[in-house]
């Protein structure tokens, strides 16, 4: 299980580091949003090229986001009953929901995708638009994002088995936001109660 954990740690990592670059990418593409919409009012003009580095840099920052959102437990829930289970059967859930569900649908995306992305490549597809950008390096990105959420899946089945196994405390489990009201409320009480 230590080599299995250490695994999923790499991956953490790597998913980290994306993360980190797409920290920057909001930056930048709000900053050439700012600068389209600057652009378009007080020169009345446009450019084309400029609103698709903008429309690429947003999906950028989605697809990329995934895996990291997925390692912080970050995703939407729409399961109201969800939050209603023990730790325990929550752990159980997110193990089953990612193996019989998350990765299947991972692979089918990647599978699917690389033909396509292949095609682009190999003709270079570019932008129907005038002065538009090359297309395919953006659906270079969904196979390659879909790839890291992939690996983030694996490495979310590795920590729920971790737990369920004593592995990993529960605890870990919980968002860091969470824990840390929980922290404070652990705190609050030893004051109270010495």
């Amino acid at each position: 299980m230590n080599a299995l954990l250490q695994i999923a740690r790499a991956i953490d990592a790597l998913n980290l580091n994306v993360n980190r670059v797409v920290i920057w990418l909001v930056l930048l593409a709000t900053l050439v949003s700012a600068g389209n919409a600057v652009v378009r009012y007080a020169f009345n003009t446009s450019s084309n090229a400029w609103l698709e580095l903008q429309w690429f840099m947003f999906s950028a920052i989605f697809l990329l986001g995934a895996a990291y959102t997925l390692q912080k437990n970050g995703h939407v829930r729409v399961d109201v009953l969800y939050s209603r289970y023990s730790p325990r059967l929550q752990i159980w859930v997110d193990l089953l929901g990612g193996l019989l569900f998350l990765i299947p649908t991972c692979i089918v995306i990647i599978v699917t995708t690389v033909p396509w992305v292949t095609n682009s490549i190999k003709i270079m597809e570019n932008s129907p638009n005038p002065g538009g950008l090359p297309w395919w390096p953006i659906k270079l990105l969904l196979p390659v994002a879909i790839f890291l959420l992939l690996l983030q899946a694996i490495s979310e089945v590795i920590k729920r088995i971790a737990m369920l196994t004593g592995h990993l405390p529960p605890t870990q489990y919980i968002p860091d936001e969470e824990a840390e009201i929980l922290e404070l409320k652990e705190v609050v009480e030893k004051k109270e109660h010495p």
